[in-house]
């Protein structure tokens, strides 16, 4: 929680203005195990929340790094957050990103509640100003139980470049 309060003032601060801007728009998932899902509570497809991304400046190992930190309602219906650090680095065709993050995640659904770090994978597409993000969080044992695909919009806040 104090990662999220962080970066959010992180990002509020006046420096954090000079880069791209971005409101995150959650959510749908799918459960691939939809049985499974349905069985432990955590097939709730529906998942509403709020972010924000903001762009860092272009590196050596990523031309579009990001921040991003965001509250939703998770697949059992619970308030999940997270603050995360990633890059859309690999252009698949124009428009269309892979990319990762690495994500501090708090949710009483997963991982027993406790707090933890995972590596998230990114696919965005940008569709006009908005941008379509797909990512995935495989079974883990312990952690997730269910193979589950989620979509996200990012609105950009402001002028983009």
């Amino acid at each position: 929680m104090r990662a999220l309060i962080t970066l959010a003032w992180i990002l509020a601060s006046p420096i954090a203005l000079a880069g791209e801007l971005g409101l995150n728009l959650y959510g749908l998932s799918h459960h691939w195990e939809r049985e499974e899902a349905k069985r432990i509570g955590t097939d709730h497809e529906f998942n509403p929340g709020l972010g924000l991304r903001y762009g860092l400046e272009r590196g050596k190992l990523c031309d579009t790094p990001f921040l991003e930190a965001a509250a939703y309602r998770d697949s059992g219906a619970k308030t999940a957050v997270y603050a995360a650090l990633g890059c859309k680095g690999w252009e698949l065709a124009p428009g269309v990103r892979l990319g990762g993050a690495l994500a501090a995640f708090h949710s009483d659904t997963y991982n027993h509640g406790d707090p933890f770090i995972a590596p998230v994978p990114l696919l965005s597409w940008e569709v006009g100003k908005a941008t379509l993000n797909v990512t995935h969080f495989p079974k883990l044992k312990g952690f997730n139980d269910i193979n589950t695909t989620g979509f996200f919009l990012t609105f950009p806040l402001g002028p983009t470049p």
